[in-house]
């Protein structure tokens, strides 16, 4: 990777800042991905419940 600019350098919190939003940025979409993931298993074990008429294979 580039070496970062140190605060004494012109522009040095401006990266300090940008690079601390793409870390918030990385963790927001991996919690989102997993809630996400999370969510999807669960619908997906539902449609195999007793108490779901759709998870019949014939009609009554």
């Amino acid at each position: 990777m580039y070496p970062k600019p140190s605060n004494k350098q012109n522009g040095g919190t401006y990266m300090e800042f940008f690079n601390q939003a793409i870390d918030i940025l990385k963790i927001l979409v991996m919690a989102l991905g997993a809630g996400l993931a999370v969510w999807g298993v669960i619908n997906l074990l539902e449609g195999y419940g007793s108490d779901n008429p759709a998870a019949n294979a014939y009609v009554s």
